[in-house]
C-alpha cells in the first residue's frame, strides 16, 4: 500500500515487551505477538518505528508497531493492573462492566495534585477511590503511618488486610485490546477503501455515517459535496493541520478522500454519538453528578490542548462533543466551522439546540439583549452551588475576568471524592 519508507536515524532505547497480539495492516506494520520484546527506534505519535528482536536480543525486523501495544519492559505499564491517565468516568465504566466482580481493581496516574496515584477498586454496585501518595524517601502510601517500597508491595498489603468497608483489592480489571487505524504516510486515501455502513445523523457539515476501513476497522465518515467546502486551498491547508493534533480528549483525523465528488473525512468512530445526544436520551437520565463533572473535565483537557497548539476550536457545543465507551469523551469537529459553507436552517437548528432549555419563552433576539444586560441561566436543579459559581465565571461579560481551560480543567477536577484507609 505505501512505499517504504526510509529508515528513521537508529537510536539507543530501553527493551519493551507486547502486551497483545497484533496483525500488520499495511506492508510497513510488523506483525506479532504477547510478549515479543523490541526497541523502540522512534516515537511518532500513535506508531513507533521499532525493531523486534529474538531471545538473544538480535534484530529479525524492523516497521511500524502501534504506540499503545507495547510496554516499557520491567516497568510499572507491564503490570495488568495498571492503566496509566485515565479520567474518573472511565475508571467507573470499565470497573462496572460486566468482566469485572467486586474486588476488581486498577491503578491510574492521579489527576490531582501532589498524589502520584489513584487505586480505584469495586464494591458490588459502585466503585470506591483512594489516592496514593509518594513521601520524600520515595515510598508509597495511603496512609502516613504505613509505607511501602513500591506499588505491588501497597497492593499485597491491602490484599491481605482490606481498605474500607472490607473492600479487597483482589483482581485486575479486564483490560481491552485497543483496535487502532493502519499506519499510513498518504492521508488522502482512494474512496474504494471505505464502505458507508449506517448513517448516524446529518449536521452543519454533511452527512455522518457509521463505516469501515477494508472491512477491517470501524470508522465514522462524514459525506459532504464538494459544492459546500469553501476554498479549497484552505480546506486543503485546514486538514493538514488538523492532522498533527493527537490527544486523548480530541477527536483523531485518520484520513480524507477529496479528489472527487462528494468529499469523505474519516474519523476514529465513537460508540455513544455526540454529548448532546446522551445527555437527551435515556441513558442521560441516569448519569450521576460526578460522572457529568468528570466529562466536562474530559472536555477541558481536550480543549487546554488545542490552545496549546495555538487552534481555536469555533464551534465548542455539545452536539461537538463525542462520547465513546465508558464515557470517554472527546472535542470534535474542530476547525471545520471554517471549512464548510453554513446552510438555511443552522440559526433554527442552534435555536432549538442552545436556547430552549435554558431560555425557554425568548427568541434569540431577547436572548441577546438579555445576556448584554448581564442576565445569567439559574442554577439548573440538583447543580452543586460550586458548579454553578464556576458556570457563572464563564459567563462573565469581560472576557478577562473568565476562566482559562487550565484553570476550568483544575477546577473540575478538584471536585471530587476520595475514602481512605485509617
Amino acid at each position: 500500500m505505501n512505499s517504504k519508507p526510509k529508515p528513521p536515524p537508529r537510536l539507543k532505547n530501553g527493551v519493551y515487551i507486547s502486551m497483545w497480539d497484533f496483525k500488520g495492516m499495511t506492508e510497513n506494520e510488523l506483525s506479532f505477538q504477547a510478549g515479543d520484546l523490541f526497541q523502540v527506534v522512534e516515537k511518532n505519535e500513535e506508531w513507533y518505528w521499532a525493531r523486534k528482536l529474538d531471545p538473544s536480543g538480535r534484530c529479525v525486523a524492523e516497521g511500524y508497531v502501534p504506540f499503545n501495544y507495547l510496554a516499557k519492559k520491567e516497568s510499572m505499564e507491564t503490570e495488568p493492573w495498571f492503566f496509566g491517565q485515565l479520567s474518573r468516568s472511565e475508571t467507573v465504566h470499565r470497573l462496572m462492566s460486566e468482566e469485572n466482580k467486586t474486588g476488581a481493581f486498577l491503578i491510574r496516574v492521579s489527576e490531582k495534585k501532589g498524589a502520584q496515584y489513584v487505586l480505584s477498586v469495586r464494591d458490588d454496585s459502585l466503585v470506591r477511590h483512594y489516592m496514593i501518595w509518594r513521601n520524600a524517601q520515595g515510598n508509597f502510601y495511603m496512609n502516613p503511618s504505613r509505607s511501602f517500597p513500591d506499588i505491588p508491595s501497597l497492593l499485597e498489603h491491602y490484599r491481605d488486610k482490606g481498605l474500607t468497608h472490607g473492600l479487597k483489592p483482589l483482581t485486575p480489571c479486564y483490560k481491552q485490546e485497543p483496535k487502532p487505524m493502519p499506519h499510513w504516510d498518504n492521508w488522502e486515501r482512494p474512496k474504494e477503501e471505505f464502505i458507508l455502513m449506517r448513517k448516524l445523523g446529518s449536521g452543519y457539515f454533511g452527512d455522518v455515517y457509521e463505516g469501515s476501513w477494508k472491512r477491517k476497522v470501524r470508522v465514522a465518515i462524514k459525506v459532504l459535496t464538494r459544492v459546500d467546502v469553501t476554498h479549497q486551498d484552505t480546506f486543503r491547508n485546514e486538514i493538514e493541520a488538523m492532522k498533527k493534533l493527537r490527544h486523548k480528549h480530541i477527536l483523531s483525523l485518520y484520513a480524507i478522500s477529496s479528489l472527487e465528488d462528494p468529499v469523505y473525512i474519516v474519523t476514529e468512530f465513537m460508540s455513544k454519538g455526540s454529548l448532546l445526544e446522551l445527555l437527551r436520551g435515556p441513558k442521560g437520565e441516569h448519569l450521576q453528578m460526578t460522572e457529568m463533572i468528570d466529562m466536562a473535565s474530559q472536555v477541558a483537557d481536550g480543549m487546554c490542548y488545542l490552545e496549546s497548539q495555538n487552534f481555536i476550536h469555533r464551534d465548542l457545543a455539545a452536539r461537538n462533543i463525542l462520547v465513546g465507551d465508558n464515557n470517554f469523551c472527546k472535542v470534535g469537529d474542530f476547525g471545520m466551522a471554517r471549512l464548510v459553507k453554513r446552510k438555511e436552517g443552522i440559526r433554527r437548528m442552534s435555536s432549538k439546540i442552545l436556547f430552549s432549555p435554558p431560555f425557554a419563552g425568548m427568541t434569540n433576539s431577547e436572548v441577546f439583549h438579555e445576556v448584554q444586560r448581564g442576565f445569567k441561566m439559574l442554577c439548573p436543579p440538583k447543580c452543586p452551588a460550586t458548579l454553578y459559581g464556576l458556570m457563572c465565571k464563564c459567563w462573565d461579560l469581560n472576557p478577562d475576568r473568565r476562566p482559562d481551560f487550565k484553570c476550568l480543567r483544575g477546577q473540575l477536577q478538584s471536585i471530587t471524592h476520595y475514602e481512605n484507609p485509617e
